[in-house]
């Protein structure tokens, strides 16, 4: 069916995005997944051509448009071409809506310029050892101090927890109050007592710099206290909608590809003497995946363009999230056993999608937990 998302201006855009991905990201697959990281003259790189930031205000060296749209179209690509490992979409479509919409003015001056040029890449930590999904549960502690918050704590799975510049911190700042107690400090890189764990070892997004993050009485400016204090569950619950779409975005572009790849496939490789997708069964599970692909697709731009026009919920966002995150695990999947063994082989793309996208399904909160949000906003 025609996509009917998109305007002449996200699809002239796409033909830039797409230039940019072939020339400074494609080459560098291979050595960065070896590397575990991707390099910061990647990031420096998509700062010059105007791909960070595109809702940051033009002043601060942002696109000035509020328009997601151009968000999913720099996802699209990525997944498009099998880079897993960049980034930014954590960095535009996760980390700029609370520093938009939070900063401080003078914030905005110190961080939002190096944020559009690739200078300063960011993170959010939300995830501890002993807290995921049970974002009221975090242990993590910033006591007040004079004019510094002392940061006390520990949190793992930091997407670009290595490269990280800035950091959004999740910490509890009144541990009798509840869930009001919780607060977000920006930590900047060098700050003493801020100290990176290891570069987690992952079965996929290998060139994803995953980390733990360890905080011994860091001292952060009360100036970097990010919104107002106590607040912090209010943001994340206000901004998660968003990053859950954002997940929603990458899933259903992902099934698209592999089930793209897998139908060519179906059609060159043979078995007892004629193409293997000739073959009932083989046909009859290529139109399953491509229906329920096609449903998903227009879900998924039905709920963009509710985002656009802010009128997407949380319900809906989770909808969103899971059913899309758990059809490309299916699809996926289903399309590695139609190559057989050569699906099993890495150096295939259904294998790299296989492992890189299953991680979706877990991070912006887990399917069950997912359901359970939608369950309760029907009254259960």
């Amino acid at each position: 069916m025609r996509r009917e998302l998109f305007e002449p201006e996200h699809e002239a855009f796409r033909e830039t995005v797409r230039t940019f991905v072939n020339k400074e990201l494609v080459p560098h697959v291979e050595e960065w997944e070896a590397a575990g990281v991707v390099s910061r003259e990647s990031w420096l790189a998509a700062g010059a051509q105007g791909l960070l930031g595109f809702a940051v205000d033009e002043q601060y060296g942002g696109g000035g448009v509020d328009d997601f749209r151009f968000n999913v179209v720099f996802d699209e690509e990525l997944v498009g071409a099998g880079i897993s490992g960049f980034g930014s979409p954590l960095h535009n479509d996760i980390i700029a809506p609370y520093l938009i919409r939070l900063a401080t003015d003078e914030q905005k001056q110190r961080w939002l310029p190096g944020f559009c040029s690739g200078e300063l890449i960011t993170a959010i930590a939300m995830t501890e050892p002993g807290a995921g999904s049970d974002l009221q549960g975090i242990r993590t502690t910033a006591v007040r101090d004079g004019d510094d918050f002392v940061l006390n704590g520990q949190k793992t799975f930091i997407s670009n927890g290595i490269l990280a510049d800035l950091v959004i911190v999740v910490a509890r700042t009144d541990p009798d109050a509840g869930y009001e107690g919780i607060s977000l400090l920006v930590v900047e890189r060098g700050m003493p007592g801020f100290e990176r764990g290891r570069n987690l070892d992952k079965i996929g997004q290998k060139s994803q710099d995953t980390a733990e993050l360890f905080f011994n009485d860091v001292r952060v400016p009360a100036r970097n206290l990010l919104g107002e204090e106590g607040q912090g569950f209010i943001y994340l619950m206000q901004n998660l909608p968003q990053e859950r779409l954002s997940i929603a975005v990458a899933s259903a572009a992902t099934a698209e590809k592999v089930l793209a790849i897998t139908k060519d496939y179906c059609r060159d490789r043979t078995a007892f003497g004629r193409p293997i997708g000739k073959f009932q069964h083989i046909r009859f599970e290529l139109a399953e995946m491509a229906t329920e692909v096609e449903i998903g697709r227009v879900f998924t731009d039905r709920c963009v363009m509710d985002h656009v026009r802010g009128e997407l919920d949380n319900e809906h966002a989770s909808m969103a999230k899971w059913w899309l995150s758990e059809l490309n695990k299916r699809v996926v999947d289903r399309c590695l056993q139609l190559h057989g063994g050569y699906g099993y082989m890495t150096e295939y793309p259904v294998a790299k999608a296989y492992l890189d996208s299953r991680i979706q399904t877990i991070y912006g909160g887990t399917t069950e937990i997912m359901k359970e949000v939608i369950g309760r906003s029907m009254g259960f």
